[in-house]
């Protein structure tokens, strides 16, 4: 989904979630290149980071949202987008107590690149192009996941 055909009723708050899309997606593909256990380790650490952020932006705000808008038209979707958020946690968890020297390290990233990269199709693919045909208006979200965002940040780079 590019970001200019995006209505401006819906701009800012796709567009945060199309960057942190963006973002994470390249971490996977450079890992794929990166021979040092140092920087992989860096990789898997701020996509872990950058991951755990946008699933809580995304089940605290935008889901809850669509949901209380329509029901109908969201339910299924997003039902779906929380049962693959569970398993990308689950092998986040699993990523934050290993090493790059540790046995399956790279397997495990590796598949939750493959999750999220289905999981972030089934968003730009269908999700967002129902956002946009339902002409649900995310102005005032948008502040709220942006708010989050930084919070979360703030509190990421701490810890």
């Amino acid at each position: 989904m590019n970001k200019s055909e995006i209505p401006a009723a819906q701009k800012a708050a796709l567009s945060l979630l199309l960057d942190d899309h963006k973002k994470v997606k390249k971490i996977f593909k450079d890992f794929e290149k990166e021979k040092d256990s140092g920087a992989k380790q860096k990789m898997v650490e701020e996509a872990c980071t950058e991951l755990t952020i946008h699933t809580k932006i995304e089940e605290e705000k935008f889901y809850p949202y669509l949901r209380d808008q329509n029901p109908e038209a969201f339910g299924d979707l997003l039902d779906e987008a929380l049962v693959e958020h569970a398993s990308a946690k689950e092998l986040i968890a699993q990523l934050q107590g290993m090493g790059p020297d540790d046995d399956l390290y790279d397997a495990k990233f590796t598949v939750l690149g493959e999750y999220v990269n289905h999981h972030v199709t089934e968003e730009e693919d269908e999700l967002f192009p129902k956002v946009i045909s339902k002409k649900i208006d995310l102005k005032e979200l948008a502040q709220e996941m942006e708010s989050l965002k930084q919070e979360l940040a703030s509190t990421a780079v701490a810890a």
